[in-house]
């Protein structure tokens, strides 16, 4: 299937590595620009890399998504040198179980304070888009009880109501707004991966709770977002996909 997203332009937060440099390559094989963030300028520089050598344009700087100006300026240079933008998605995340005051901050300015100063930013392009699209990252740690009392689940769940609400509000311009919440995800290095070297029976004991039993993979959740993105979704707004091998035991109605 054409998803249709040939000489789009997506921009994705924290897209250096993990699921959000998948989603860029992703994008970028269905002929999107892809302008990329991330703390590093080594990470930054072998994302570009490895996006334009799908064939499309890229461009990324070095952000710190809860700093307004940082921020504000990589939307601002993406745009102006990959020619507006299309699709906006909200990746990055503070992770963790930091239960400090400073973890609920941390958590707050990354997760929730970070993707409204993003979406505000990006509105006026989006808005001058044939087919503008924004998706928010959360999780299944806001559906259910997982972890504790944590930041993470927490302001997740408050990214959902966001999320929802946001969509509602832009459906009348065009803009359609939805989440992804992936279940547990392995990635090679990432926090999974870390969970399956420190502490096997935590990972053994969540992979045997997945009906389909196994964790999830970077390109399942990329795979999902390239559609939901696409004007082949052209319908659907305001919806949260689980991407978690039936990970979650609620129902979805």
């Amino acid at each position: 299937m054409d998803l249709q997203l040939k000489g789009k332009v997506a921009l994705i937060t924290g897209s250096s590595k993990g699921i959000g440099l998948e989603m860029a390559l992703t994008l970028a094989e269905e002929g999107c620009n892809i302008g990329v963030c991330a703390r590093h300028q080594d990470e930054v520089d072998a994302a570009v890399k490895a996006i334009s050598a799908k064939g499309v344009k890229a461009h990324g700087d070095v952000v710190d998504i809860t700093d307004s100006q940082s921020y504000e300026s990589w939307i601002g240079n993406c745009a102006d040198k990959l020619g507006g933008v299309d699709i906006f998605i909200a990746n990055a995340s503070a992770g963790g179980a930091d239960t400090s005051e400073n973890g609920w901050r941390q958590n707050f300015e990354t997760d929730i304070l970070a993707t409204w100063r993003g979406v505000n930013a990006v509105l006026p392009y989006l808005e001058k888009s044939d087919c503008p699209s924004i998706i928010t990252m959360s999780s299944t740690a806001a559906l259910e009880v997982f972890a504790g009392p944590v930041p993470f689940g927490a302001m997740k769940a408050a990214l959902l109501n966001y999320t929802g609400n946001l969509a509602n509000e832009l459906a009348p311009k065009g803009i359609r707004v939805n989440a992804v919440s992936p279940g547990p995800i392995f990635i090679k290095d990432g926090a999974w991966d870390q969970i399956k070297q420190a502490a096997p029976e935590v990972y053994e004991g969540t992979r045997d709770s997945i009906p389909m039993g196994r964790l999830g993979t970077a390109e399942e959740v990329a795979n999902q977002v390239a559609f939901l993105v696409s004007p082949r979704a052209s319908f659907t707004t305001g919806t949260n996909i689980v991407i978690d091998g039936g990970f979650t035991k609620r129902l979805h109605y």
